[in-house]
């Protein structure tokens, strides 16, 4: 019944601003609420207190004690779901797969997958050497094993 309630007031905050979205949800045994939320132009501080208003402010805590934690991905937290993978469309992501892993530029997605591009120095076909030839991938959302943002400085 808590968690039902819990996730309905937070469906409800989400649904009003349109460019959040959960990543994760999980409630405790003690009724730790914990929420993950990622957004399509990033997430604010104000967007946390958003969700954690929504729910705070509308279960009774006479009636049930509860704490609640709401909380951005994270620059390093893996990418899960298809909407953070189109955010992230021109940034270097390391890919792992069950067979290989690629560092590589996202230059596209779809609702299937994403599309990969990298340079690689590869020997040349005639005579000695090497030559740099550009590379692409097209991996399926249920092929990544996990997917992360390469931050640079």
């Amino acid at each position: 019944m808590f968690s039902t309630t819990v996730k309905n007031l937070i469906n409800e905050a989400l649904e009003e601003r349109a460019d959040l979205f959960l990543i994760d949800l999980t409630i405790g045994g003690d009724n730790a609420i914990n929420v993950i939320i990622d957004g399509d132009n990033g997430v604010t501080v104000e967007d946390c207190i958003l969700i954690s208003r929504a729910v705070e402010h509308n279960l009774d805590r006479e009636e049930q004690d509860f704490s609640i934690e709401v909380a951005s991905a994270g620059a390093a937290a893996s990418l899960t779901l298809p909407r953070q993978f189109k955010k992230n469309v021109g940034r270097t992501l390391e890919v792992k797969t069950q067979t290989e892993t690629f560092e590589a530029n996202l230059v596209s997605t779809d609702e299937n997958g994403i599309n990969l591009e990298w340079k690689a120095r590869e020997p040349k076909p005639v005579g000695k050497g090497k030559v740099t030839v550009q590379k692409q991938a097209n991996i399926a959302y249920n092929d990544i094993v996990e997917a992360k943002v390469k931050i640079k400085f």
